[in-house]
Formats: structure tokens, sequence, C-alpha cells
């Protein structure tokens, strides 16, 4: 599936589209270069799952972890630019995040592949020539 958005006033609608396709998958991969949108776009995804606190990128503290006020569903927020050996993925406990049922919106995944888990959904956002922005995940 593809998600064209033209504007950032178009980002709201896009969340909606994403969330209505994401079934029952709860990890999400999300890839794209630096400026792409990625935080942006979680963010936004995160506003529409009803989630009312303050939505940062976790770029220093490699985690966020918020609570949608509609549904109570628990949704983490992961940003592993700034990972440097996979060891530190392991001493964080991955695993309880990963396999616990509740939303993953992983940033910059492609630092942690080895141990995504298989059924990761992959999301990739690209900046056109336009600035304009694509969502494609499957």
């Amino acid at each position: 599936m593809q998600i064209q958005i033209n504007s950032l006033d178009q980002i709201q609608e896009a969340a909606k589209q994403f969330i209505a396709a994401m079934g029952d998958n709860t990890v999400f991969a999300f890839y794209g270069k630096m400026g792409a949108g990625k935080t942006t776009f979680i963010k936004a995804v995160c506003e529409e799952l009803g989630v009312t606190d303050v939505i940062t990128s976790p770029t220093f503290a490699i985690i966020n972890e918020y609570r949608s006020d509609e549904t109570g569903e628990l949704i983490y927020h992961f940003d592993f630019y700034r990972i440097k050996k996979l060891d530190e993925v392991y001493d964080m406990g991955y695993e309880d995040y990963f396999y616990s049922g509740a939303l993953c919106f992983i940033e910059w995944p492609e630092l942690i592949e080895e141990v995504l888990p298989g059924d990761a959904v992959t999301v990739t956002i690209e900046e056109q020539e336009n600035g304009n922005r694509v969502v494609s995940f499957e």
C-alpha cells in the first residue's frame, strides 16, 4: 500500500489511512533518510490513536512510552539512530517490548535488523523531488 502526503496539512488523514491498514500487526519498522518525516508521521499516527502526551523523537532516550487516552493501549516509539552495538539493544531487553503485543514504532531499524521480529511490517517513507512524501508498506 502507498499513501501519498502532498503537504503537512494532509498528515493526519495519511495517519488515519495507515491505522486502517495496520491490521493485527504490532511491530512497524520505519525506514527513510534523515529528514524524510519518520518522527512526524509516527507522531501523527500516535495522535490519531488517542495519545495526548507530548510526542517527541526518542533519539537520546532510545524509547518513549505512550498510552492512548481513548483505549488505554500502550505504544512504544523507538529511535535506534544512536545505537553503536547490538549489545545495547540486548541490554535494554528489546524482547520485552517487541513481543509484548503493544504497538512498536521503530525508527532506524536497519541498525538492529537481526533482532527484528520476523513479522515486523516494513514501512518506507520517501521524500519526492517536489517535497511530497510517500509512505509505503505491505
